[in-house]
């Protein structure tokens, strides 16, 4: 038999897709996605974006398919997240990727990239492909320096800090707004808005990781330490004292040695480091409050949407998180 002959012609050749090879390969293929979508959370970014529609007023239908785009790259995102940082809890049950293994949730998670770029066209509008491109590779470039500064041991100032999570953080809440704005009939901008939104969302996560109970159940207490992390507090921990290495010694550990990271979370206390995240979050809501208040229109209005924004968040107009 020749080559020729063994080798099946490409017409002949059947490509599956979500409606040619059944329900069941797709529930493998989704396995992994389904099962963090099944898990409680709090669906923030859906609220907020309901909250920012209160200003936008874009038909629901376009902000459903929205809603959709950014739970499949949030949710994406998480899967990697929790195999990058070898997390081993997410909503205080175990991760994805412990149940079905690296290689099927990498590939779960990148079919949910492609899944949400599915949804653009239903936007109709040719530019946001471009907006989505463009916050994708934001998420990406902040997380491949969040990867870099963890593991090749740089602690990071807080200006690259700040710039590392207006990229990764910040990115799929900027998405959101931009396909809105899109989608709306005002001309205001609310980018500013939402980068300095990102910054509370990941300064605050960053402060509760070391220090709220409810976090210690759902996640572990104390993870960061055990990634290795520099995060917010333990950033300016080590540079409030760059000749004490202990914290960034215990860092290189990636200790789950609980009287360890009880001891580095005293010494972080004691660097002035939480009170520091306190006063940031105060600072950055005030910001947020400026913006809005520098807007035109009825101001009261847009304070009380931002406020619903900050409960959100888990603020409730004070400096201290909830």
């Amino acid at each position: 038999m020749s080559p020729a002959e063994i080798i099946r012609p490409a017409a002949k050749v059947q490509l599956m897709d979500s409606k040619s090879h059944g329900n069941n390969h797709e529930e493998i293929i989704r396995a992994p996605l389904n099962y963090l979508l099944d898990l409680p959370g709090k669906d923030v970014r859906s609220k907020l974006m309901s909250a920012f529609n209160q200003w936008l007023r874009i038909p629901e239908e376009k902000l459903e398919v929205i809603k959709r785009i950014v739970m499949l790259l949030h949710n994406a995102s998480l899967l990697l997240d929790d195999i990058q940082d070898s997390s081993t809890l997410r909503r205080g049950l175990p991760v994805s990727h412990s149940i079905f293994g690296i290689a099927q949730t990498i590939n779960a998670a990148n079919y949910a990239f492609f899944l949400a770029q599915q949804e653009i066209p239903k936007l109709e509008d040719p530019r946001a492909f471009e907006v989505f491109t463009e916050e994708l590779l934001n998420l990406h470039r902040g997380q491949g320096m969040d990867i870099y500064w963890r593991d090749a041991s740089i602690c990071p100032t807080e200006e690259e800090y700040f710039t590392m999570v207006s990229n990764k953080t910040g990115g799929l809440f900027r998405l959101a707004v931009r396909l809105m704005q899109l989608a709306s009939e005002s001309d205001r901008d609310y980018v500013p808005l939402v980068n300095v939104m990102g910054l509370i969302f990941q300064v605050r996560d960053d402060y509760l990781n070391l220090q709220s109970t409810a976090y210690t159940k759902n996640k572990g207490f104390g993870e960061d330490l055990t990634e290795g992390k520099f995060s917010f507090p333990i950033i300016h921990s080590i540079r409030s004292n760059p000749s004490n290495i202990q914290l960034s010694s215990i860092l290189k550990q990636r200790t789950t040695d609980v009287d360890v990271k009880l001891f580095a979370v005293a010494y972080i206390e004691s660097t002035g480091s939480f009170e520091h995240c306190r006063k940031t979050l105060a600072e950055l809501m005030a910001q947020a409050k400026a913006i809005i208040e520098g807007m035109e229109g009825d101001s009261s209005e847009s304070l009380s949407v931002m406020n619903q924004i900050l409960t959100m968040l888990g603020l409730d107009g004070n400096e201290v998180p909830r």
